[in-house]
């Protein structure tokens, strides 16, 4: 009898213990979301947010969500009344294959489907108005065209094969500029075939330089990281514009 007693508190402290544990990752794992959002709520200014969404926001999220699932398969493991090698065996392999099945859905939502959401939130900060730090009003986004003026060689190099994509943004009133850096190929396009946003260039050809008086070539090979669907794209390069410094002001 006694050893049954003894048995079942070891039951117990155990069963304690693995709630206890459970408890903390759920803790931990809010604190890791609450923690990425609040960073989010006082970065200050548009270009810094897009950075950091862009930066943290879907691996902040999967570390939060793999502790979660922690807490989860240890709550799992916090109501054994019965325990024998066997059990203890099978017991484990449902928990963890359990947490991995879990964990794979939520991966292939973060992965396939949250780009998406993510990408209009940072298409709204990237567009969002600046504001001159000179007046306080409204500076304008300068087109395509407008902007090569205040893009030194190497700015419109690096937008001719797409490894760059620059923002200039003018305050008319002052002529102050702001230019902003954005990655060409930052995030994925959807997809043709499995319409997911997967898509992504994976190698560029040049095919013919540009120069100041002849545009140029380049061909784009895509290649979706889902179903393995591949296309690729010519593009025409805009001819060289020769910077004036003289006009810029920053």
């Amino acid at each position: 009898m006694d050893e049954e007693v003894e048995i079942v508190e070891n039951y117990d402290s155990w069963n304690a213990l693995a709630q206890n544990l459970a408890f903390v990752c759920w803790a931990v794992g809010i604190l890791i979301a609450l923690g990425y959002f609040v960073k989010l709520s006082t970065t200050k200014g548009s270009k810094e947010k897009y950075d950091f969404i862009n930066k943290y926001e879907i691996s902040s999220l999967w570390i939060a969500v793999i502790v979660l699932i922690l807490g989860g398969c240890l709550f799992a493991n916090s109501a054994i009344t019965h325990l024998t090698p066997v059990y203890i065996g099978v017991r484990t392999f449902v928990t963890a294959a359990m947490g991995l099945i879990v964990a794979v859905i939520v991966q292939n939502l973060l992965k396939f489907y949250y780009p998406f959401y993510i990408e209009k939130r940072l298409k709204l900060l990237r567009y969002m108005p600046r504001i001159s730090p000179k007046t306080g009003k409204p500076m304008k986004l300068l087109s395509e065209e407008e902007e090569d003026a205040y893009l030194d060689e190497g700015m419109q190099a690096e937008e001719n094969v797409f490894s760059v994509d620059y923002d200039v943004w003018k305050d008319e009133e002052t002529g102050f500029i702001q230019i902003e850096k954005y990655a060409g190929h930052l995030h994925a396009l959807q997809c043709p075939e499995c319409n997911y946003q997967t898509f992504k260039v994976v190698k560029e050809e040049i095919v013919r330089q540009p120069t100041e008086t002849e545009e140029g070539e380049i061909t784009k090979h895509y290649l979706c990281g889902y179903c393995g669907y591949k296309a690729k794209k010519t593009v025409i390069l805009k001819q060289q514009t020769k910077v004036d410094h003289s006009t810029a002001t920053a």
